[in-house]
């Protein structure tokens, strides 16, 4: 497996992913001392669906984000190249598609809403992967990103870098079942963009109108964009 500075092999990540399937939400819980709980039903806030929308669960791993927004009534699939991690989630009763993020299986704007929760720093290009999700949402859809971030504090940031995610893969070890995984995530999650810098590659992407929310001082943000609508035609009175 390749270290998380360099570029990804797509093969080596599912490979990895494949590898914490057993115990992945367990050991996520851990990790985050429960927050990702409380991540996930705020990402089900700022998503706003409503029983109306089709919504596609990017990078969905055993689907416990993707059921927790099909708890708005709306129609939710996840997605994942991960086939390990779909099978891990095989209990939850929502659709399941495994799917490559840069050729997704869909036609164009199938989608009132994508949404990516901590699975986007593993995409490589990441404009490459924003573009794609936006090509499978409507015009005037909606993109919301839960991902790890930098703390905005420069004390919460320095305990966040040099003890949190030193500690990471000793924290996770008796309940992981692939040590190893949990170095690159913690190396991944040390070099990703902070806020601004992802809102740039989104823009960057097509999206438009992209704003951020900062969860437990910045250690994970929430970015939200739109897809523009199309251009009227020359001549049209619309």
């Amino acid at each position: 497996m390749s270290r998380a500075g360099l570029d990804k092999d797509p093969r080596d990540v599912a490979v990895m992913f494949d590898g914490v399937a057993k115990g992945y939400d367990r050991t996520n819980s851990v990790m985050t001392l429960g927050f990702d709980r409380r991540w996930r039903w705020l990402t089900r806030r700022v998503l706003e669906a409503t029983p109306r929308d089709r919504i596609l669960d990017l990078a969905a791993g055993t689907a416990v984000s993707t059921a927790e927004y099909a708890r708005s009534g709306a129609w939710c699939v996840a997605a994942d190249f991960s086939l390990g991690m779909l099978r891990s989630g095989g209990h939850r009763d929502v659709p399941k598609v495994a799917a490559d993020a840069f050729h997704l299986p869909f036609a164009d704007g199938a989608f009132d809403a994508v949404t990516v929760s901590f699975g986007l720093r593993n995409m490589a290009p990441t404009v490459d992967a924003l573009r794609e999700m936006c090509r499978v949402t409507r015009p005037g859809g909606r993109l919301v990103i839960c991902e790890v971030s930098q703390p905005t504090w420069r004390l919460i940031r320095w305990l966040h870098h040099h003890v949190v995610l030193r500690m990471l893969p000793l924290i996770t070890r008796p309940f992981s079942s692939n040590k190893d995984a949990y170095t690159y995530l913690a190396e991944s999650m040390r070099d990703w963009h902070d806020q601004r810098a992802l809102a740039e590659l989104i823009a960057e992407a097509g999206w438009q109108d992209v704003e951020w929310l900062n969860l437990t001082f910045g250690v994970v943000a929430l970015h939200r964009a739109t897809k523009p609508a199309p251009e009227p035609a020359p001549g049209s009175t619309d």
